[in-house]
């Protein structure tokens, strides 16, 4: 069985993020055939170009650790109808330099979270349109808009919501066969 490995971007730094703990569901809730690692994003010093010559050790790490990925899990809070900063630095300093972008052809899904009713739509979008431009084939189907998430998860943070889970499953399932279908492979 070919196992896939996911870099999963968590777009909210709170200690107890709603974005953290449903990207904590969905490794729970992944089948054998993925293997799902939350990539630590916060600690990134802000994309400037001018750094380019001598690169902050932290754009290398995460540089060298995203390209080691098969594809990538966007999971994210919606601020002022956009993405959050934090994940649009990460965005910026994965497709630099220009022309060695990590981001490139890697398949990816968005799973965008909110207290609020619309589930982050806004978000959802913004970030789709960036993808486009890195080459980052998204998955369309099913969409994934988790509203009202303060009412999923248990107290210990755990998802306690029976339609979520079975609708978070249908969505892992069809990311797996999502980047089946689109991954890079190499041709020797």
């Amino acid at each position: 069985m070919i196992q896939f490995k996911i870099a999963i971007l968590v777009g909210s730094l709170r200690k107890e993020s709603w974005n953290r703990k449903m990207a904590n569901a969905l490794i729970a809730l992944a089948p054998n055939s993925l293997s799902l690692e939350i990539i630590s994003i916060g600690d990134l010093p802000l994309y400037n170009e001018d750094l380019e010559t001598a690169p902050p050790s932290e754009w290398i790490a995460f540089r060298k650790h995203l390209a080691s990925f098969d594809a990538v899990l966007f999971v994210t809070p919606e601020y002022n109808r956009s993405l959050p900063a934090v994940l649009k630095n990460a965005i910026d300093v994965g497709s630099r330099p220009y022309g060695k972008s990590c981001w490139d052809g890697k398949p990816g899904a968005i799973i965008s979270v909110s207290p609020g009713n619309i589930g982050a739509f806004g978000a959802n979008h913004h970030l789709r349109q960036s993808l486009v431009f890195l080459n980052v084939p998204a998955m369309a189907q099913p969409e994934a808009y988790i509203g009202s998430v303060a009412t999923l998860f248990d107290d210990q943070g755990i998802l306690s919501n029976e339609s979520t889970k079975a609708f978070l499953t249908k969505f892992i399932n069809s990311f797996q066969m999502w980047i089946s279908s689109n991954i890079k492979r190499e041709v020797n």
